[in-house]
This record gives C-alpha cells, sequence and structure tokens, in this order.
C-alpha cells in the first residue's frame, strides 16, 4: 500500500518484472537491457524531505527522453515545460528563482513596520529603499535632477550651451566624481605581480552596448543599433534637445562608439594576463596616450592622496589606449563633449521618472527580448539596493536566514574537493614533478569564505564602512549620485593600504560564487547555499551534485588558462616547466574545439572566450564526483530516493544537470553567446558531462552515442 500510494503521489507508472526488486520506473530508453533500478524499501529514504525532493526532481525529468541522446533534455525537459519564461524576464533559471526568494526576504525585512536597527548603516539601508519606491516624489521632480547636474558640469550642446573649453574638467567630473566610464575605467586593486600591495590600474571601456560585436557586426545587429539611436534620441529630447540636432548628435556619438568599438580588443583574446599587463609610471602612460592629463586626472579621481610622474599604474590595454588618444586627438571636441556627457546620462537616466523607464525599457526589449515593466518596482529597488548597500542588507539577510552551521559543513566539503582534486592530481601523466608539487603546494593554499564576512556581523565595523555616505529617504536620485561620489572615495582610500584578504565582492545574498586569482581565494556567499545546490537533509549525492560541482568549479579556476598563471601567493608569474604548459595548452586547445563546435539558433559558441569557465566545468564536476566516490567509501552507501529508479551515482549526475535547467529569449541567448565567458546552460551540462567517464560507466552511453562521442577532453 505504501508503495502504491508514494507512486500515485509522485505520478511514476510501475512494473514489478525485476525478480527480488520491489519496483522500477518503465524507463529505460537507449540504455540497452534494462537493467533492474528498483531496490528494496529498507534502502529507501521516505523522510518528507526525500519524498520532496524526490517530486521536484522526477517533475523536471523528461523521462521519454533517452539520457545517451540528450542529457540536458533528459534532465531538464519536464522543468522547461513547466516553467515559461516569467513575463518581463529575459531567462530563468534555478538561479533566479533563488535570486527571487531572496529578494522577497529581504523586501519583508526592509517594510516591516516594527524595522528597529541599532545600526546605522542598516538604516540607511532602509531609507535607500523607501527612497526608490517614492515613484510618485520621483515623478514630481522630473528631469530635473539630471538636468541641473550637466549644467553644474557645465552644459551639454544636445540640450543648450556648453562649456567648449574644458574637456579634461567634464572627463574628471563625468568618470571622477560619478563614476562612469568613457574611454577607460580606473580603479585600485591588487597588483597581479605584487599582490600584497594595491595599484593603480586601467583598462579599456566606454562602450554602452553589452559588447563590441553589437556595434561591429552590423548585419546580425542593425535593429539593436536603431533602437539603440532611438533611445539616444529620447533621452536627448526628454532633457530638453529638438529632435533634428539631437538626432544628429546622437548620430555623431553612435559613430564615435563604434570607432572605440573597432578598436576596443575582443574578450577571447584577452584572456593571458601575462600578455596583457604593463606596469609603468604615469609620466610612461603621459607619453603613451598624450590627449589625457594623466597626472591631473588621476590625482583629482583619487584626491586628496598625493600623487607624482613616478606613480606606478598597471595598463591592461596599452595598445587600445594609445588608440583612443590618436582617436580623442582627431575627433571634434563637441562630439567628445557630447560622448562625455552621454556617458553621464546613460548611467542616471534610470533614477528618473516614469518617461525614462519607458524609454530604457524599449531598448532592453530589443537587446534582451523583455519588457522591464513587468517588474514589481520593488524588486527593482531591492536590486538597487543591492547594489549600493549590499553588505548593509546582507546584515540584514544573514541574521534572519543563515544557519550557522551551514559554514561548517560547506568548510569539511571544501576540503574533502580539494583533497579529491590533489588525488587527481597524482594521476596527471601529462604533468611533470616540479609543477606538480608547486600546483599540489597551490591547491593546499587557497583560502575559503563561506556565508557572509565577519565585519557585517558587528554594528560598528558595519557602520564605519559606509560612514560618509549620506543618504535621505526623499531623493533616490541624489542618493545615488552620493554613491558614486561616495565609492570613489573609498577607492581612492584604498591605493596606500595592502589589500584585505578577507574584503569580499559578492554580497552575503548573491546567488553566486567566484575565485579571485590574486588573493588565491574562493569565495561562497550564503545566497547559494540553499536548495537545489545544498540541504542538509538532502542526499550527499544531490549535495556533492550541488554545491560540491560549485565549489570544484571556482578550485579548478586557479588552474584555468588564466589562473594557473598566477601563484599560490597570488602573484602573476611563470611558475610551469614547458612541458607541462605544451601539454596544458594542447589539453586545452580541445576542450576550445569541442564547444566550439556547439550551436544556438545557429550561432557558434565561442570555445576561445568560454575556456576558463569550460575547463572549470569539467573540472569541478571530476573533483565533486571523486569527493562524493571518498565519502561513500567512508560511510557506506546512503538510501536512495523513492520512485526515480535511479542509483545515486546517477542521482549524482542529474543533480547537476538539474542546477542548470534554464529558458531564455532568442536576444538573450544571442547576447549571452557574444559576452558571456561562460557556455550556454545546455552545454555546462552537455560539454562536461560528455566529457566524464564517469558518467558514460554509470549511465551505461554506448560508444558513438551523443553522450558519449568517444573523444573526451580532460584537462584535470
Amino acid at each position: 500500500a505504501v508503495a502504491v500510494s508514494l507512486a500515485l503521489l509522485l505520478g511514476v507508472e510501475w512494473v514489478s518484472s525485476c525478480s527480488g526488486c520491489s519496483a522500477r520506473p518503465r524507463v529505460q530508453a537507449g540504455l540497452g537491457p534494462a537493467p533492474c533500478l528498483g531496490f528494496p524499501w529498507h534502502t529507501t529514504c521516505l523522510t518528507d524531505a526525500c519524498v520532496r525532493v524526490a517530486s521536484k526532481i522526477l517533475e523536471a525529468l523528461d523521462v521519454e527522453t533517452d539520457p545517451c541522446q540528450d542529457f540536458y533534455q533528459y534532465s531538464c525537459g519536464g522543468w522547461i515545460k513547466r516553467n515559461p519564461l516569467p513575463n518581463g524576464r529575459s531567462k530563468w533559471s534555478t538561479f533566479n528563482s533563488i535570486w527571487d526568494q531572496n529578494q522577497a526576504i529581504m523586501k519583508h525585512l526592509l517594510e516591516n513596520a516594527t524595522f528597529n536597527s541599532s545600526s546605522e548603516a542598516e538604516r540607511k539601508t532602509q531609507r535607500y529603499y523607501l527612497s526608490c519606491l517614492k515613484e510618485q516624489r520621483i515623478e514630481e521632480l522630473g528631469s530635473q535632477p539630471l538636468m541641473e547636474l550637466i549644467d553644474k558640469i557645465g552644459g551639454w550642446n544636445v540640450t543648450g550651451s556648453w562649456n567648449q573649453t574644458s574637456f579634461m574638467e567634464v572627463l574628471k567630473m563625468v568618470s571622477g566624481t560619478y563614476r562612469a566610464t568613457p574611454f577607460f575605467t580606473v580603479y585600485v586593486g591588487a597588483d597581479s605581480k605584487s599582490s600584497n600591495s594595491n595599484v593603480i590600474q586601467v583598462d579599456q571601456s566606454g562602450l554602452f552596448l553589452p559588447s563590441r560585436d553589437y556595434y561591429l557586426n552590423k548585419t546580425a545587429n542593425e535593429r539593436v543599433r536603431l533602437t539603440y539611436l532611438d533611445y539616444m534620441v529620447e533621452l536627448g529630447t526628454l532633457l530638453g534637445g529638438a529632435p533634428e540636432p539631437t538626432h544628429l548628435q546622437m548620430q555623431q556619438v553612435l559613430d564615435f562608439e563604434t570607432q572605440l568599438a573597432n578598436i576596443t580588443v575582443p574578450q577571447a583574446e584577452r584572456r593571458d594576463d601575462e600578455k596583457i599587463y604593463h606596469k609603468m609610471s604615469v609620466a610612461e602612460l603621459q607619453a603613451l596616450a598624450p590627449s589625457i592629463d594623466w597626472l591631473d586626472y588621476l590625482s583629482y579621481a583619487l584626491a586628496p592622496l598625493e600623487l607624482a610622474d613616478t606613480e606606478p599604474v598597471v595598463v591592461y590595454g596599452d595598445t587600445y589606449l594609445q588608440q583612443v588618444s590618436d582617436l580623442i586627438n582627431g575627433t571634434d571636441r563637441s562630439i567628445l563633449n557630447n560622448y562625455l556627457i552621454w556617458n553621464l546620462v546613460q548611467k542616471t537616466a534610470s533614477s528618473l521618472d516614469q518617461r525614462f523607464e519607458t524609454a530604457q525599457e524599449r531598448l532592453l526589449e530589443t537587446l534582451y527580448g523583455t519588457r522591464k515593466s513587468c517588474t514589481p518596482r520593488w524588486q527593482t529597488c531591492i536590486s538597487n539596493t543591492d547594489d549600493t548597500l549590499g553588505f548593509a542588507l546582507g546584515s540584514l539577510f544573514v541574521k534572519a536566514t543563515f544557519d550557522r552551521d551551514s559554514k561548517a559543513i560547506a568548510e569539511e566539503m571544501i576540503s574533502e574537493i580539494r583533497a579529491a582534486f590533489e588525488v587527481s592530481l597524482d594521476q596527471l601523466d601529462w604533468m611533470d614533478e616540479k609543477t606538480r608539487q608547486a600546483a599540489k603546494e597551490k591547491a593546499d593554499a587557497i583560502y575559503d569564505m563561506i556565508g557572509f564576512p565577519d565585519f557585517i556581523l558587528d554594528n560598528k565595523e558595519l557602520d564605519d564602512v559606509y560612514d560618509g555616505y549620506e543618504v535621505s529617504e526623499d531623493s533616490f536620485f541624489q542618493n545615488m549620485l552620493n554613491f558614486y561620489n561616495f565609492s570613489a572615495k573609498v577607492m581612492a582610500d584604498q591605493l596606500r593600504k595592502p589589500p584585505n584578504r578577507d574584503q569580499w565582492s559578492m554580497t552575503p545574498q548573491t546567488v553566486n560564487a567566484y575565485y579571485l586569482p590574486t588573493k588565491n581565494g574562493i569565495v561562497f556567499p550564503a545566497g547559494i547555499l540553499q536548495a537545489p545546490f545544498y540541504a542538509r537533509n538532502h542526499p550527499k549525492a544531490l549535495n556533492f551534485g550541488g554545491i560540491g560541482v560549485v565549489m570544484g568549479h571556482e578550485l579548478t579556476h586557479a588552474f584555468d588558462d588564466q589562473g594557473r598563471e598566477y601563484d599560490k601567493e597570488g602573484n602573476l608569474r611563470p611558475w610551469w616547466q614547458n612541458s607541462s604548459l605544451e601539454a596544458f595548452k594542447n589539453r586545452t586547445a580541445c576542450m576550445t574545439e569541442q564547444y566550439g563546435r556547439y550551436t544556438v539558433h545557429r550561432e557558434k559558441v565561442n570555445g576561445r572566450q568560454t575556456l576558463g569557465e569550460n575547463i572549470a566545468d569539467n573540472g569541478g564536476l571530476k573533483a565533486a564526483y571523486n569527493a562524493y566516490k571518498s565519502w561513500l567509501q567512508k560511510n557506506g552507501e546512503e538510501k536512495r530516493l523513492p520512485a526515480l529508479g535511479l542509483t545515486n551515482h546517477q542521482l549524482f549526475f542529474v543533480g547537476f544537470a538539474q542546477v542548470w535547467c534554464s529558458v531564455r529569449t532568442p536576444e538573450s541567448s544571442h547576447e549571452g553567446l557574444v559576452t558571456d565567458p561562460h557556455s550556454p546552460d545546455k552545454y555546462r551540462v552537455i560539454g562536461t558531462l560528455s566529457n566524464s567517464r564517469d558518467f558514460v560507466e554509470h549511465f551505461g552511453c554506448p560508444l558513438g552515442s551523443p553522450m558519449n562521442p568517444g573523444k573526451h577532453c580532460e584537462v584535470w
């Protein structure tokens, strides 16, 4: 009776043709003679948590698809059918779903009538959020806040008179005070070749559209370019420009951005940090790109610090800066000024009234195939608050949701995955002993940060972080300007200090994780330490297939085509023997070629641009699976989930695949192929698993089937 009612509950058709087994699902497409996948009830987990998660997994499966033909469709077909793209979304996935839940929690915390925090930073967070919600006040102000700002900077030829002699003054205000990034971006961060010290860094920037491709590949992106021009003209006229001259001048700005796109180096060609790193003095930078007065600019952007011509600067695009300088010298000053103010306008316009929102929506719809107006205002405001006061918001989130035991459990899993990775290092026949030893030392030295940084739970420390940032409940636009100004000061303050190893660049509520090469550190925010990535009462197979693979992925980034250039201290320096480096490059070439064959809507994946993430996906899966096998050796087999007919080894791979179930608009898919260093979700599953001998073995995929093509690209 229990078996029947459970089968009905989970919607599975049962047969009992196996001797010695109670039941198995009638799905064995393409697996050859059906092995008995049923199992005695005493080895089945029937807790509430197991029944629930089994039901979820089963709903997501497409059991009509042969797993050896298309494992993504097999694992996610049911999920895709049940999850049409929600209104206003260009993509919907597990990550979006969890972020939505996290946002709802934060909304509840900030709108709570009894909100009464003893932390000033937390009170600022609530004031900022409420200022964003005050749409009536934003409507009353209209375009006035931005028009006043433009006047303060010296005017804009599009909307009136402008101060014609002040290129450097306008650049300093737009870029230094308000943190827009015309022509280039300047920031302070750890020096890649001396990771214990911060240094000024300069890199290419200045395009509004997501990638240079949108400007240069005109046939594929003509509609986007035209809509972008319409958007530019509409914003110009909303700020007081007359239609015809505004159109003419915005066309000139678009042509200028296209020239910038032409000299911008594609992402795929910027993967070798050793090659693109150029350290020089401000004086040498002046000689390289003379159209900018660099000492004047940097002294302003990093005030009140005293800078001299001898100040070191790391430049990540020397040829680009040289060409930008020539371009600036050869361009009419009115076009340069229009471009500079346009950078400020597009950065700040989303904080203005509904007319600006509507204009932006038309552009977003062409770019991503989605309508922003479908997103409730509170969600937009939570995202804005997260961008601005993310750690103070994180303090509220962590206190309300984070299970402290998760930290210890996650740390234990990381050490299991690190151990498994190091065992694999011993088995690599292509790596020489000296490099292998250095790689092991680097893996041992990886520093992990889990959940949240400790300072957010100390009111004084948290308040100190945001000290000097003024927030009023009455002016959202001003709050945003104050933040740009505040963040410029925070950046300047870092320059004469050593990098803080415990500083996070992701907020605790974020559903993501990262590896930072200059710290040789991996970070897993509280936001991702929840189901389906991780739950205490889920089978270990699912936890290792979910958060375990994420951990393995971040750890493997230390050894991808970029991470491998940094040593265990986080310094960019050659530490590989030549023979191992050649073997590594041969293996990565296999992966570049493999992923470069995949297509979405007849458009190819860029195998070079996605190489680092593909190496991390493949290495992460292998390390997590080996760690799971080690866990089983120590702890014995775990009970299986009911109704799925999957062994726990198979469950590991299904759990991994279902993390990547997603749907997205064709426009968003195109944007991802052009800009994203990750492969599309489908190929993160298919590419990784078709390289895994363990997967092929546990699903019995015949040689020559799509999931077992016979050639396995393997790096780690």
